[in-house]
């Protein structure tokens, strides 16, 4: 099938393109790009009218939940949400049952993403098995088998030993590894962030230092290692200031923060909605202004969502015991092309922290238009005003505190691999 999309307005960063341009799709990939009028003819054609084309997202940050939660999501509806976002890719976190701690679960993920996958799926290997800090996974047997970084995400690595080992690999095999900066002892028992709100709902606070402290000494061993670094959904000011001045030291550090970090303050934790419990928690105002004064300064390298669906039941209940996370996939464009209609970052900036750069941290070839590169495409409409309806997602996972929010900018359709979803006709 050769496929058309015309009358849209194409900004693709990595290859300086930000204008009215035609992209011709020859199966899987791109076969070339033309100016207005000059493509040749196609059996399809998209119409992008009003719209920006740009490469299709790439979240580095994903918990598709299978094996062993199918009851929260599955690679199926996880990856059909995905590209309901907009997503083309995503890498998803090994806290999984069985944890993501060897050859067998690896290769269990990528079949069932090759038979049931409406997008690209790579895995994220645990840093150590069962995630339990106490012995490193077969690394190198995991990257032949397809995993793209390392995290025990969901949990931090405590034992620094096993960290600085982790590093030192991630250095000889070229492959991040994804930190999941809390301190337990010092975030145990707590469900929001430490502070005024807190006591105000009478909930028990988790401190800002449970984080930072675990990314001052996850920076102070990528220093020691010369390893490769990424810290997962940065929450805070003092996150944000370390991980500045360890680039500063010239520091083989990566970041990212997500969508509720830099929309939501713990303020919003007044309602007792348990779609706002989220590990790490929302934090202050002040927080959220660093935040996106490290997402405009590039402090931050990327957006991720840490989508992390979850059943009916783990969210209704009291907010002490309801479980950590937000379904992200289906709202994080719009969230965060909010930060451009609000010019804290232009649209190429947005484009590249969600698209170029999460590819070249876990080392895809992906984020691109250019001639030769998968046909995964994201048609967006800046215009489209809409309310969000956490009902309809295509996730079963519908825990997000941003239902009924009226969010700007929507995926009227998405490309991914060549296939064509369109939900604009829905």
């Amino acid at each position: 099938m050769i496929t058309l999309i015309k009358n849209g307005h194409v900004v693709d960063p990595s290859q300086n393109i930000d204008g009215p341009m035609e992209i011709l799709i020859k199966g899987r990939k791109i076969e070339g790009l033309y100016p207005k009028g000059k493509a040749p003819e196609a059996e399809k054609i998209i119409d992008a009218t009003k719209c920006f084309v740009i490469p299709g997202l790439v979240d580095i940050h994903t918990h598709l939940r299978e094996p062993g939660f199918e009851y929260k999501e599955t690679i199926e509806t996880g990856t059909r949400s995905a590209v309901r976002g907009g997503f083309t890719t995503v890498c998803c976190m090994p806290n999984t049952d069985p944890v993501n701690d060897n050859v067998a679960v690896t290769e269990f993920i990528l079949d069932k993403a090759k038979k049931y996958g409406s997008c690209t799926v790579h895995p994220i290997g645990a840093i150590t098995t069962g995630s339990n800090s106490e012995e490193l996974t077969e690394l190198q047997a995991l990257i032949k088998a397809g995993c793209i970084a390392f995290s025990d995400d969901g949990r931090p690595v405590t034992n620094s030993q096993m960290m600085r080992r982790a590093l030192e690999y991630s250095k000889i095999f070229d492959v991040p590894v994804i930190s999941h900066c809390e301190d337990l002892q010092l975030s145990e028992g707590g469900v929001v962030n430490e502070g005024f709100v807190s006591t105000i709902v009478g909930l028990k606070g988790i401190p800002k230092a449970a984080e930072e402290t675990m990314v001052a000494r996850d920076l102070s061993l990528c220093e020691l290692t010369g390893g490769k670094l990424h810290i997962a959904h940065v929450s805070t000011a003092g996150s944000v200031n370390l991980i500045r001045n360890a680039k500063s030291r010239g520091i083989n550090v990566t970041a990212e923060t997500c969508p509720h970090y830099y929309n939501l303050t713990d303020e919003a934790i007044i309602s007792y909605d348990t779609n706002l419990k989220v590990n790490p928690p929302i934090r202050t105002a002040v927080d959220v202004e660093a935040i996106k004064e490290g997402i405009k300064d590039g402090t931050i390298d990327i957006i991720a969502t840490d989508h992390a669906p979850h059943h009916f039941d783990d969210k209704q209940r009291e907010f002490d015991s309801a479980a950590f996370g937000i379904s992200g996939l289906e709202t994080a464009f719009a969230l965060s092309y909010h930060l451009v209609r609000h010019e804290t970052i232009d649209l190429k900036q947005l484009i590249t922290m969600m698209c170029i750069t999460p590819s070249k941290i876990v080392g895809l070839n992906k984020g691109t238009l250019s001639p030769g590169a998968d046909a995964d495409i994201a048609v967006v409409n800046p215009e489209t005003i809409y309310k969000v309806d956490s009902s309809s997602f295509l996730s079963k996972g519908k825990n997000s505190p941003f239902n009924k929010w009226t969010l700007t900018g929507s995926v009227e359709k998405t490309i991914a691999m060549g296939k064509v979803f369109d939900w604009s006709e829905k």
